[in-house]
């Protein structure tokens, strides 16, 4: 079945918060191999100037699964997650978060591309990441999905 652009760019996913907590970020930093210190001793995170643990990159997508649903956009477009592929990841870092932030996020489709005569459709979605007003980053999010009822 064929993504309905129009209710995906429709599609209202609930805002949420996350706290950010620094035993969280520890084992963030030792499973993707970071070394630093600055991301695991508060000490020497304050040394480099920083009031707390920062959060290292990539770790904002971490957070997207503390959603209610993290998936259900898939589900409210009709989409079999059988057919779902990752496409692509991308974070635009504005500010830096630290330990004990509260941090919003919100979601949204921001487009939804045909290719292959509809054959594979790529539904991008965009989310920010806000300490209270303040933008910290965005990420984007391509998923690919295959529509089977096209053969060519």
């Amino acid at each position: 079945m064929a993504v309905d652009i129009e209710r995906a760019l429709a599609l209202t996913l609930p805002t949420f918060t996350v706290d950010v907590e620094r035993g969280r970020l520890r084992l963030f930093a030792r499973v993707i191999g970071e070394t630093d210190p600055i991301y695991t001793d508060v000490e020497a995170a304050r040394a480099a100037g920083h009031p707390d643990l920062p959060v290292p990159p990539t770790f904002f997508f971490s957070l997207i699964l503390e959603a209610p649903s993290p998936f259900g956009y898939f589900d409210e477009l009709d989409i079999d997650l059988r057919r779902v592929l990752h496409g692509e990841q991308a974070f635009e870092y504005v500010a830096m978060a630290y330990a004990g932030d509260t941090v919003e996020i919100s979601e949204r489709v921001v487009d939804v591309t045909v290719k292959r005569g509809g054959g594979l459709e790529f539904v991008t979605k965009e989310t920010e990441f806000r300490r209270g007003t303040e933008l910290l980053a965005k990420a984007t999010n391509v998923a690919v999905v295959r529509n089977p009822e096209v053969t060519a």
